[in-house]
């Protein structure tokens, strides 16, 4: 059982890596949206932006719920994609393949101006936070599909996924916003990139924290703790950080048997259940999960099939995907401006791995004080650092990563370096977003003024 499960991952997540070496970059971003009238998302005024859209950029493939709301389109000649993240109150752009991250701006500039425009015009409009600032007045609803709705009803099951701790906002999918990265990697670059990015993620903390939400007042990087402590995080091996050194291929396979599956779709049912590690799952003789029948929600139990783990879903800081890419998803949507700071870094460090590596696993401002990597991160989501760190020298080790980033976009020959600027000023001044936010609130700004700097193109 072991041996067909170890073929099956990987011939998910590690078979698409051997192939030629390619230098392609895919970024997602999500935007909240906001009522301007500090009410619930108008969704009839939205869709008619979305259709007006759609027509303007030919996004022909275009799917509905089951309310007949469009909540994905996409663009079949550049595979450019508009779509909702589990509500309506996130609308996220994603964007097909490209080498040159100039490419995928042009889109993008191209697109948002469009969006903000007609949503603005509806009473509406996209802002770059990692938080939406309006979650107060939103309604909470999935959106009405199988998948949307069997996540919600998973993330509203934490009280029967054991005796552990849990928040109380199961609704945090739907007021979250990230940006995301994904970079093509050969088979042997996977476990040096996972080693050396996972120690690079207390760094990233400090660069790219815009996730300040008012009931976790101490902390600037919120959404951290809110993966976490879901049901996402009933196993722990499922997102964040690798507690453990991955040595190489054969220990990246038992770590990935060792994440849990929750998922899995039987014919028109799409079920969950409560997680159980994929090393268990296939022992089995049948599983018992919950499905929701258009009505109610129902019971059906079916026997696990290896092939179940095109299924699995884990979220890593730095994960492998199906498509021969890593996808590093922990940054935190960045104001409008700077939206593609967090793809140009990943992917200049990513041409500079011997270099980071060594930079990192020689580093002594953060590590050597007693905490691993995974502790690190925790402690530099908060407003303070720790006593511990150098202010100065951890400046000065932000800018020698940056500087390796630029050196790597220098190589890609697509004169990229310019999307790192304001990661520089952010590294010499120890500031992220969401201190600038909260800094600015505190001297008297309101909440509108950041909400519109950070929608700015």
């Amino acid at each position: 059982m072991n041996e067909s499960l170890n073929q099956a991952i990987w011939n998910k997540y590690i078979a698409p890596t051997e192939r030629k070496p390619g230098a392609f970059v895919g970024v997602e971003f999500e935007f909240p949206l906001l009522n301007l009238e500090k009410k619930p998302v108008c969704l009839p005024d939205v869709q008619n932006v979305v259709r007006d859209f759609a027509e303007q950029f030919g996004f022909s493939e275009q799917k509905a719920d089951a309310n007949d709301n469009l909540y994905s389109l996409t663009n079949p000649e550049n595979g450019d994609n508009l779509s909702f993240d589990c509500s309506y109150n996130t609308l996220e752009l994603s964007f097909g393949i490209e080498e040159n991250i100039h490419v995928l701006n042009k889109r993008f500039r191209t697109y948002f101006a469009f969006l903000q425009e007609h949503l603005k015009s509806a009473g509406h409009m996209l802002t770059g936070m990692g938080i939406n600032p309006h979650h107060q007045y939103h309604t909470y609803d999935p959106i009405a599909n199988d998948r949307y709705r069997m996540l919600h009803h998973h993330l509203h099951a934490y009280r029967n996924y054991g005796d552990v701790f849990y928040h109380d906002i199961p609704q945090f999918s739907m007021l979250a916003a990230a940006s995301q990265v994904q970079l093509d990697v050969q088979k042997e670059e996977i476990i040096p990139s996972i080693h050396a990015f996972n120690l690079l993620e207390p760094f990233k903390a400090v660069l790219f924290a815009n996730s300040y939400l008012d009931k976790l007042p101490e902390r600037l990087l919120s959404r951290d703790y809110l993966w976490r402590y879901s049901s996402q995080g009933y196993n722990p091996h499922n997102l964040g950080m690798y507690e453990t050194e991955i040595q190489n291929l054969d220990e990246y396979l038992a770590y990935v048997r060792s994440q849990s599956i929750y998922c899995v779709q039987k014919g028109e049912k799409y079920l969950h259940f409560k997680p159980i590690p994929l090393s268990e799952y296939l022992h089995l003789n049948t599983v018992t999960g919950t499905y929701f029948d258009g009505t109610a929600w129902q019971e059906f139990t079916f026997c696990p099939e290896a092939e179940d783990i095109a299924h699995h879903r884990s979220f890593k800081f730095a994960d492998l995907t199906y498509r021969g890419t890593i996808e590093f998803r922990s940054a935190c949507e960045q104001p409008v401006r700077d939206v593609f700071t967090h793809a140009a870094f990943h992917a200049g460090l990513a041409r500079k791995l011997p270099e980071l590596t060594a930079l990192l696993d020689s580093d002594s401002v953060l590590y050597h004080h007693g905490y691993n990597a995974s502790e690190l991160r925790e402690l530099l989501t908060y407003r303070k650092l720790p006593a511990f760190i150098s202010q100065k020298q951890l400046s000065s080790q932000l800018l020698r990563i940056l500087e390796l980033a630029e050196a790597g976009l220098s190589e890609r020959g697509f004169q990229e370096e310019i999307f790192l600027e304001p990661l520089f000023e952010r590294a010499e001044l120890l500031t992220n977003p969401a201190k600038n936010f909260l800094t600015g609130l505190e001297h008297g700004d309101s909440l509108e003024t950041w909400i519109a700097y950070y929608a700015e193109l």
